[in-house]
């Protein structure tokens, strides 16, 4: 004869558990267990809360736009100047280039675009040191900040470079006296230089140097649960 099989015990039995804990069921693999747990005892290190976030992302807009005085004074120092000539016709004056093929002004451009690209990355890489768990708020705040510092530095050095009035200039240098044409941006789109190669450098360097996101992979998903004793015929 074959002897009965004797059924296992029930899930929420404890006598053949003795000191240690329940096994899940086959197929529940734990999941909310093991998620669970990693919430409740690591949800520090998900990052700040949003409240610190928005005040971070409020400190970085400043930090990143204040830095635009710099960017400024280095555009109006490094910046070639645009040679121009005043001339009297009759009574009135006439300010006109002196070369007229010449490419300072495309210089002037070009020297804002290349500084605010180097901020940018500069930018970038202070940002992710200083705050490598920073969220979204963080990043928008790295392109805000970027783009009020282009603006600042851009004000800034027309303010630092040559008089505006080019007529009133022309007249206080004299009759066929060179004199610097004011410094100004003609590509407006430089202004944008700055926000743009600070969000790629922040997201390369999140990319190859972030943290990680931790192994989703259940912690009882190869466990089976304990069988029942069987006995032979």
């Amino acid at each position: 004869m074959t002897a009965p099989l004797t059924p296992p015990p029930p899930p929420n039995e404890h006598s053949s558990y003795r000191g240690g804990p329940v096994p899940p069921p086959v197929g529940a693999h734990a999941v909310g267990t093991a998620y669970g747990a990693t919430h409740d005892d690591h949800g520090e290190q998900d990052g700040p809360g949003m409240l610190s976030e928005v005040r971070q992302a409020a400190v970085t807009v400043v930090a990143v736009a204040l830095s635009g005085v710099l960017l400024g004074v280095l555009w109006w120092q490094l910046a070639p100047s645009v040679p121009l000539v005043g001339d009297l016709v009759g009574d009135n004056w006439v300010v006109y280039l002196k070369e007229s093929e010449s490419e300072q002004a495309i210089g002037v451009d070009g020297t804002f675009t290349l500084l605010a690209l180097a901020f940018g990355a500069v930018s970038a890489l202070a940002v992710f040191l200083l705050r490598r768990r920073g969220g979204v708020p963080l990043v928008v705040a790295l392109g805000v900040g970027g783009l009020l510092g282009s603006l600042l530095a851009w004000r800034l050095g027309v303010w630092l470079g040559p008089a505006q009035d080019v007529i009133a200039h022309a007249k206080e240098a004299g009759k066929g006296v060179t004199f610097s044409a004011p410094l100004k941006l003609g590509a407006k789109g430089a202004l944008l230089a700055w926000p743009f190669a600070a969000l790629v450098v922040h997201l390369g360097l999140t990319g190859l140097f972030g943290p990680r996101d931790p192994d989703p992979w259940p912690v009882y998903g190869q466990q089976q649960p304990p069988q029942g004793p069987q006995t032979g015929s």
